[in-house]
């Protein structure tokens, strides 16, 4: 079989396969590299259209690449992703989804990158994000709005949402996500995704320096199958021969279970019930299970990450009016940036002061808790997917403030510490929409999470739950011609 030769069923098949299924088809010689290309191609056009994952488009790049991996051997070779649009991607823009960057391809990457191309990855394009990444649903001004794979009306979260959703869609098995404040575990959960946060400096770096986002800021990959996350944290660590874990551990865990977020609230009725069948799911196995709460005041905690937050956001209009030299920013970045900025500028000194004291108490406060329980299960979000537009950029920014960082009072605890955390796709709401569990636990023990993870796919299979509008559920277009591969590009670059 050729690349010209691949049909949009056997694509679509093609798409049900996490990224060691792909690749090993490659390997036994059933298919030539530059397959897995051509089937990721016609999937993009026939589902993307609709789900609205990507940012910006490539195919002929991605065909390029493809065929100068004719000779190489990397593990990955040949296997499709997806960049985030805040990842400098050599040949491509890095727009952020915002209307204030420049389409001029950048020339470089960073080893985040490197180390990924060298593992044989083909980049079809950038996922989409919201402005910046400072939203927690994907819906930016500049476009596209990205729609829940499993319900066009719902958000995929943010700010990894168009790579969660391309995963769930089975656009591509792997798309790059960063979180610095759960924006990997956000979109894992909203659609149904497994999503790892590695812990602080544990990979290799993927972006320029800068003093809040290096201690904030994680990078992975998402995938539909643990082994394939496992695969993509061993590939992008600090130590290039760590060993990739590939499956449970024997050791039985000590599982503290923290039902409220951070500021006190009770979940959703849905997310509480998944929480608590994840708790007995893991008893179940065997596990120590018991009640807990986190060890700090988590009123000053999110009051101290919501002061940090508004300066990343502060650091972004003075970067583009620096570039831009002043004058009226609002046709440029969008309502919620701008208002983030406003708040850096009305905040003391002080309370950058005491977000860092924060960030220095961690350490010992965890080191305290984790040495009493290996593992922390909690909720990622406070309630299931939210409807488009409940988290979007033009919200007022008092009611944002208010709404949108109690749905995430879970998650920037672990970007705070410098901890892993990893949503699990477990359980699904009333509504049939899914809802991640999470599992936390101290600095360095992403291979405990994995191990866990494996135990946890292994007991309760998600592999064969997929949206309505994904690779899986899509009919076929029998009235095109099945043996050649269109050239058309639905998705334009922007």
């Amino acid at each position: 079989m050729t690349s010209r030769e691949v049909s949009l069923d056997e694509a679509l098949a093609l798409g049900r396969l996490d990224a060691h299924d792909q690749v090993q088809l490659v390997r036994n010689g059933e298919l030539p590299v530059e397959a897995l290309t051509a089937a990721a191609i016609l999937r993009i056009e026939a589902l993307d259209p609709t789900v609205r994952a990507l940012s910006h488009y490539d195919p002929d790049l991605a065909r390029a690449e493809a065929d100068a991996l004719q000779q190489g051997d990397g593990p990955m070779r040949g296997v499709p992703w997806l960049p985030k649009d805040s990842l400098d991607y050599p040949g491509m823009p890095t727009r952020s989804c915002s209307r204030s960057r420049s389409r001029e391809a950048v020339r470089h990457g960073y080893p985040y990158v490197q180390r990924l191309r060298r593992a044989g990855l083909v980049a079809l394009g950038k996922s989409a994000m919201p402005e910046f990444g400072l939203l927690a649903s994907t819906e930016p001004l500049a476009g596209p709005v990205t729609r829940n794979p499993w319900s066009l009306e719902h958000s995929t979260g943010g700010s990894s949402g168009g790579a969660a959703a391309a995963v769930a869609a089975g656009l591509v098995p792997l798309a790059h996500g960063s979180d610095g404040g759960g924006s990997i575990r956000l979109p894992a959960s909203c659609c149904g995704v497994v999503g790892l946060k590695p812990g602080r400096g544990s990979t290799v770096r993927a972006r320029a320096r800068h003093a809040i986002e290096d201690l904030l800021v994680a990078d992975s990959l998402h995938a539909r199958s643990v082994r394939d996350v496992a695969w993509g944290f061993a590939a992008t660590h600090c130590d290039p021969k760590r060993p990739i874990v590939t499956g449970p551990s024997a050791r039985r865990l000590r599982i503290a279970v923290i039902e409220r977020g951070l500021r006190g609230q009770d979940p959703h009725a849905d997310v509480a019930r998944a929480v608590a069948s994840t708790a007995d799911l893991c008893a179940g196995l065997g596990h120590v299970v018991e009640r807990s709460t986190w060890p700090l005041d988590g009123h000053a905690f999110m009051e101290s990450f919501e002061d940090l937050w508004s300066h990343v956001g502060a650091d972004c209009v003075d970067a583009i009016r620096a570039l831009r030299g002043g004058g009226c920013l609002e046709d440029l970045i969008e309502p919620w940036t701008v208002s983030l900025g406003l708040r850096a500028e009305q905040l003391p000194v002080s309370a950058l002061e005491r977000a860092y004291q924060q960030i220095a108490r961690l350490p010992a406060q965890l080191a305290r808790f984790f040495a009493r329980f290996d593992v922390v299960l909690s909720a990622v979000v406070s309630a299931p997917p939210p409807l488009l537009g409940t988290y979007g950029p033009t919200v007022p920014a008092e009611r944002l403030l208010r709404s949108m960082f109690e749905w995430v009072a879970y998650t920037p605890l672990q970007n705070m510490a410098g901890t892993p955390a990893i949503s699990l796709p477990l359980f699904q709401s009333g509504d049939g929409l899914p809802i991640g569990s999470m599992l936390a636990a101290d600095r360095a023990q992403e291979d405990v999470l994995l191990a866990l993870a494996f135990e946890l796919e292994a007991a309760l299979p998600w592999a064969d739950r997929w949206p309505e509008h994904s690779a899986a559920r899509v009919a076929t277009f029998h009235s095109r011609p099945p043996t050649t591969i269109s050239h058309e590009r639905p998705i334009r670059a922007s």
